[in-house]
């Protein structure tokens, strides 16, 4: 843990039992946010993503190695 935790884990245990739930729940509250901003993050990505797929898988899309794609990088940086 961090100092910071730390201090706020010691500052936190002298509360009482009411102020330390509400803290609690809070705080829990506050990473349902992130999971629920992170599902809809990937509902939105979840089309693309099979849009892709099917441009790879039929063809439509060429591929093209990691390998060339820094060379390629390398030598527009070079310029």
């Amino acid at each position: 843990m961090s100092t910071l935790v730390d201090e706020l884990s010691a500052r936190a245990k002298v509360l009482s039992a009411e102020d330390r739930a509400r803290l609690a729940e809070e705080l829990l509250a506050s990473l349902h946010g992130e999971a629920d901003a992170d599902a809809d993050a990937e509902a939105v990505w979840d089309p693309e993503i099979e849009r892709r797929v099917a441009e790879i898988e039929s063809g439509a899309v060429r591929l093209i190695p990691a390998e060339e794609v820094h060379a390629e990088a390398r030598r527009l940086i070079r310029r």
